[in-house]
């Protein structure tokens, strides 16, 4: 960063945003930027208040600086108003949150008997929503805010008096409910349900969402009541068809944006390669080889640290997104330590931001960053969602969210209040983000993706038909209301004894309630302990206790360190000490996977292309301690923590041997090509299916049991599947040839992060061949491409 810079420029002073991405490129010796998008300002289109609309309402969103709707939000209004389910999909800062709270809030105003349920996906978007109402200052409206850290003296007067209430999916789970009775008086008179930012309820979780919207809606059908849902999405594809799928029932989209915007210059960085270390022959001792260390690329965390660091002394406000809790906390303390080298005191004004913290660490974060008391944040996607952030001039977007939608939606944090608005994309090493910054026609100009779910998922679709069936007996018609394969699930549960069936419906034969885990982390959360004192530091969900917080682990929260003691799993407990090691640990995995049914084949010759049941069993063996200045392997030691199975859905090809010796793979060099070739794959697919590599799972193998053959599977990393093979399957040709394409334009000599290595292997990238994956591509493509036969049934489909 520069030490002359102050923390008194900015956009706010004159220097727009062309300007100060100028100033951050010239300060590299080779230009990190490949591409610079310019996205124009766009004027709005206003429209009339709908003649239903109380005055003391407008006169509300006056007070407001709301003089008079966008178009699109008086549409989405008229529509709902009417009765029909709607769903505004328009981009962010278009101004969603009043479509649906014109039509909801003059309901409660017109009706004094009328209630409204608001679901977000994130209390972040909760509480700030919960702002937002209160500050309209409605008689009558008595908004708040009820989930899991709602204190239990208020939940009671939330229930007999709350006409707004705002909460989650997962708290209308545990407790609307299957506490139907306590709620049944605002039950009755529910008017509107709100679904906000409906495009983040994809795959697993997005199929859970859909059973929980469908108990919702029978709950109410059984007190008289059918409410209109109205829906908030970020611009996605099919936004009509996605939120048909996950409420179940006719939804009619708005999606044609009348807002104003303020221009993005938007631009693709790449950070530089790193000079080659002084002793190679040393470092590359610990297995890397030395004509690779030349082509290792900066690491984005730091590169976006130093890109905090500047954009704060230059006065800018600004918002790094980084994928990981882990990353979010290294960002902001780098940041923090250049600033305080050039500005002592500086520094102060940049934290963290992420899931796992209290809730008072997150209101007082968020405050901050409102008032201009913070200038810069590093933050997980907990603060992507629609939280108003008024203010903001820069989003520094730390690797590929995952998605065009995702990406969009970081991006537009910044320019809310009309302004000009800079957003970097810092690419990781890896295949994608590689690809990515090089290819700018995938994400300039394209349509974003439509959402995956599926509700007739049976993982999902069974225990949710236990959860209603303990709310109250299944019906015949209820089975309807959840749609395909919702009998033979009933069946299943009458045979393993959990419903008995009787002439009036199914009911629930135990005492307790199912336990189902919406969001697919793999169990209940852990708390993180400091156990000298005993004080909760945060948390950690189940499915990644055991890669962040087992023995020895090091743990960050708010730039402190600490190092894991021991982790108690039947506890939920992981306890810590503070300590400042200079290492950091890396666990790694092994895993196995048998093929449990095949759904449907294409035979293309030496080459054959699956879809079908797998289980993966894997478990976290052991982890690697690494010095944090060169990345240094200093030892790897043993853990013990249990494997974990998982059953879900697959994508795999095969390849005959004499397939790869004509390609000139030697069969010496087959694991080694399958290897990098599945890295490289699933590095790839988020382009094709909505999903990150941190979705998927994938395993190689020179001769599976099962197949009998060289094979490379890629998996959906959720119980029962999540969409993500599915698409792959239907787009293999496309999908694995872009692989194909970011492997062989990789500049590297024999494999790279950039191309083939995994940040997430469990064997740590080797065996690894560049020029064999290249070889595996090749025949795979040339097979498929001579090919047109559909798809054949399997065994499980006959």
């Amino acid at each position: 960063m520069n030490p002359a810079a102050t923390a008194t420029a900015g956009p706010g002073t004159g220097r727009g945003p062309a300007e100060l991405l100028h100033r951050l490129r010239t300060r590299h010796p080779v230009d990190p930027v490949t591409h610079v998008e310019r996205v124009p300002a766009r004027a709005g289109q206003q429209a009339p208040w709908p003649q239903w609309a109380p005055e003391e309402l407008r006169a509300a969103f006056a007070r407001r600086g709301v003089t008079a709707p966008w178009r699109h939000q008086a549409e989405a209004a008229e529509l709902a108003y009417a009765g029909q389910h709607v769903v505004v999909a328009t981009g962010t800062a278009s101004g969603k949150s009043l479509a649906y709270q014109l039509p909801t809030l003059a309901t409660l105003l017109a009706d004094p008997r009328a209630t409204v349920l608001y679901l977000a996906p994130t209390k972040a978007l909760a509480a700030d929503q919960l702002r937002a109402v209160a500050g309209l200052d409605l008689d009558g409206v008595r908004p708040a805010t009820y989930d899991g850290d709602t204190p239990r003296t208020e939940r009671e007067w939330i229930r007999r008096h709350s006409r707004f209430v705002l909460t989650n999916p997962d708290m209308l789970h545990h407790g609307l409910l299957p506490g139907h009775t306590h709620w049944s008086g605002f039950l009755r008179r529910l008017t509107y349900v709100v679904v906000d930012e409906c495009h983040t309820y994809r795959g697993v979780f997005g199929s859970h969402v859909a059973h929980v919207l469908r108990r919702l809606r029978r709950r109410c059908a059984q007190f008289g009541r059918t409410p209109v849902f109205l829906l908030a999405s970020a611009t996605s594809g099919d936004p009509a068809a996605t939120a048909g799928r996950l409420t179940g029932v006719p939804v009619t989209a708005v999606t044609e944006d009348t807002s104003p915007r303020g221009g993005v210059t938007f631009a693709l960085w790449e950070p530089p390669p790193l000079p080659p270390p002084a002793d190679v022959g040393a470092i590359a001792g610990v297995g890397a080889p030395a004509d690779d260390l030349t082509q290792v690329r900066r690491s984005a965390l730091r590169e976006t640290a130093d890109l905090l660091a500047d954009t704060v002394a230059e006065g800018v406000r600004t918002l790094a997104f980084v994928r990981s809790r882990r990353g979010a906390e290294v960002v902001a303390a780098n940041a923090r330590r250049a600033l305080d080298e050039a500005v002592p005191g500086l520094g102060e004004r940049v934290a963290a931001y992420r899931a796992g913290y209290l809730k008072e660490e997150r209101r007082k974060l968020e405050r901050a960053l409102l008032h201009g008391d913070l200038l810069g944040l590093a933050s997980t996607n907990a603060l992507e969602l629609g939280v108003d952030l008024v203010g903001l001039d820069a989003v520094l977007i730390c690797g590929w969210p995952g998605t065009r939608a995702s990406l969009w939606q970081q991006a537009g944090r910044a320019g809310r209040s009309g302004d000009e608005a800079l957003a970097v994309l810092v690419a990781r090493d890896d295949p994608l983000d590689t690809y990515l910054v090089h290819h700018p026609e995938a994400l300039f100009g394209r349509p974003v993706e439509a959402t995956v779910l599926d509700p007739a998922n049976p993982y999902v679709l069974t225990p949710q038909l236990a959860c209603a069936a303990a709310e109250s007996p299944l019906t015949p018609a209820d089975l309807e209301l959840f749609g395909d394969g919702a009998k033979e699930a009933v069946d299943e549960l009458v045979q393993a004894g959990d419903l008995r069936q009787r002439p009036t419906g199914w009911y629930w034969r135990h005492r307790e309630r199912p336990e189902i885990d919406l969001r697919g982390q793999g169990g209940a959360p852990v708390c993180v302990v400091e156990a000298s004192t005993g004080r909760l530091l945060g948390t950690v969900d189940g499915g990644s206790a055991h890669f962040l917080v087992h023995p020895g682990a090091v743990y960050l929260h708010q730039g402190v360190s600490y190092v894991v003691d021991a982790l108690d799993l039947d506890d939920g407990c992981a306890l810590v000490h503070a300590e400042e090691p200079d290492w950091s640990t890396h666990a790694r995995d092994v895993t196995s996977l048998s093929v449990v049914s095949v759904r449907s084949y294409r035979d293309a010759g030496p080459v054959g292309l699956f879809l079908g049941e797998v289980d993966v069993t894997s478990q976290v063996v052991s982890y690697q301690r690494r010095r944090i200045a060169s990345g240094e392997v200093i030892d790897t030691r043993p853990l013990d923590l249990p494997a974990r199975e998982l059953r879900t859905v697959a994508v795999w090809f095969t390849l005959s041997p004499q397939s790869l010796a004509a390609a000139g793979v030697e069969p010496a060099d087959v694991p080694g090509a399958l290897h990098a070739a599945e890295h490289a794959a699933i590095g790839l697919l988020p382009l094709m299916a909505t999903c990150d590599r941190w979705d998927i799972g994938g395993l190689s193998t020179a001769l599976h049991p099962d197949t009998e053959a060289p094979t490379v599977f890629v998996y959906d990393g959720h119980p029962g599947g999540a969409g993500f093979a599915e698409r792959a399957y239907r787009t293999a040709a496309a999908w694995l040839g872009a692989t194909r394409d970011a492997v062989v334009e990789c500049g590297c000599e024999s494999g790279c992060p950039s191309c083939v290595q995994s940040p997430k292997c469990g064997n740590g990238n080797n065996p690894l061949s560049k020029s064999g994956a290249v070889r595996v591509l090749d025949v795979v493509l040339a097979n498929l491409s001579t090919t047109t036969a559909p798809a054949q049934p399997g065994p499980a489909d006959r």
